[in-house]
């Protein structure tokens, strides 16, 4: 692999990150979440062969029991089908 093509798919891996964080912002927000810490790592960006990570950060009481009362929806929804 070319110096050019890792360099490529690199970028690709942290496009998919930053898309990935896009979406579940949007997500969230459609169920009244916000996370303020929800980003692309940017110590796992780094380097020649980065390996992004998702951080969703830390999140107050009040956000993360609303969250968990949307997966617990979320899982009953599923098990309805």
């Amino acid at each position: 692999m070319t110096t050019m093509e890792r360099r490529e798919a690199a970028e690709g891996k942290v496009r998919a990150a930053e898309d990935a964080v896009a979406r579940l912002k949007e997500g969230f927000s459609g169920v009244g979440i916000t996370l303020p810490s929800l980003r692309v790592d940017p110590v796992s960006c780094a380097g020649s062969d980065p390996t992004p990570l998702v951080e969703l950060g830390r999140c107050n009481l009040d956000t993360a029991l609303r969250l968990s009362m949307v997966l617990e929806a979320q899982g009953r929804a599923g098990h309805d089908r």
